[in-house]
């Protein structure tokens, strides 16, 4: 069992966590610290670990999700907390009631927490300024995804050693519509990472280049000197235009498969956060391989949570002293 007084030591004093490029070095350090911690103790023991026992978590979700939402709802659960789930279509929200209300009254009924994913870019950061509980963000629209930048910035830790400066990473595919770039640039150059952004050119506009990211469009060229390639798929739902000739298409000019898996480098790594489009952005070969860290995201994505559920609760709790 972890120390209290371990779990007590930390400097985190936000009560919500709605976007990643907020956080500073230090502070992306101590989530990476203690879900270390955590991540060894799932792994070596069974059962719960009662640091957040009795408190009630609200998963609320109005975008589908597999991964995140149980990776948070198993998260709390393994803090000893109590889960309450709640999606768009068992909310008051499909018979007209407004966001604030919905979780107003969520929080009326005792809750201690909110971890909201909405289609609405700031949808978390306007609950958090309206309720006294925290507030995580599980994902607003194509905004941020803070958490998903988190548990990846874990995994290539745990490859590459705690200080990621001079790594270079290579973000590849729908970057335009994609939450989950925007938050790995902002937590990857917070620690110093090279990154690169490769895809179509109209999924790649020029102004990207004003977060201080290279852009090519060349795959062979944005993936040879990469020490990790993260694949994004399609966001054929956030897509209100078609942005390439077809599907068959893109997988031919942009897929990384076992042909071209020469042009990557003796240990570079694959990432992904889900859900894999096989044969299209990825190919199964390479999906499954020995480069594969997707499956270590996905654990690593219960730690990390673990680590800002607890920080978030600790720091509100610390507030109301």
């Amino acid at each position: 069992m972890i120390a209290s007084k371990f779990l007590d030591g930390f400097n985190w004093s936000r009560k919500d966590l709605t976007n990643i490029k907020d956080l500073s070095l230090a502070e992306i350090n101590e989530v990476m610290s203690l879900a270390e911690v955590f991540k060894k103790t799932i792994v070596s023991e069974s059962g719960t670990l009662p640091y957040q026992q009795g408190k009630n978590i609200v998963t609320f979700f109005l975008e589908p999700s597999t991964r995140t939402r149980n990776a948070f709802e198993m998260s709390a659960r393994r803090l000893g907390a109590n889960v309450l789930a709640v999606n768009s279509s068992a909310s008051s929200i499909t018979k007209g009631e407004t966001l604030k209300d919905t979780a107003k009254n969520l929080e009326a009924i005792t809750s201690d927490m909110i971890i909201i994913r909405h289609s609405a870019a700031g949808a978390a950061e306007y609950l958090a300024e309206r309720l006294a509980i925290p507030v995580v963000n599980a994902g607003d629209g194509a905004h941020a995804h803070p958490t998903q930048a988190l548990l990846d910035s874990f995994t290539l830790r745990e490859r590459f050693g705690q200080n990621l400066s001079g790594l270079h990473v290579t973000i590849l595919g729908d970057i335009l519509f994609s939450r989950v770039a925007r938050s790995n640039i902002y937590c990857l150059q917070r620690q110093g990472v090279e990154v690169t952004l490769a895809g179509p050119s109209t999924l790649i506009p020029r102004d990207f280049e004003k977060m201080g990211v290279k852009i090519k469009y060349d795959l062979r060229d944005a993936v040879s000197d990469a020490d990790a390639v993260m694949l994004l798929r399609i966001q054929h739902e956030r897509q209100g235009e078609t942005h390439f000739p077809s599907i068959g298409e893109y997988a031919n000019v942009f897929g990384l498969n076992q042909t071209r898996e020469g042009w990557l480098k003796k240990d570079a790594i694959i990432m992904h956060p889900g859900p894999v489009n096989r044969g299209v952005e990825l190919d199964t070969y390479l999906a499954d391989s020995p480069r594969s860290v997707i499956l270590k995201q996905v654990t690593n994505g219960v730690a990390v949570r673990m680590a800002v559920l607890h920080l978030c609760l600790q720091a509100a709790e610390k507030s109301r002293r």
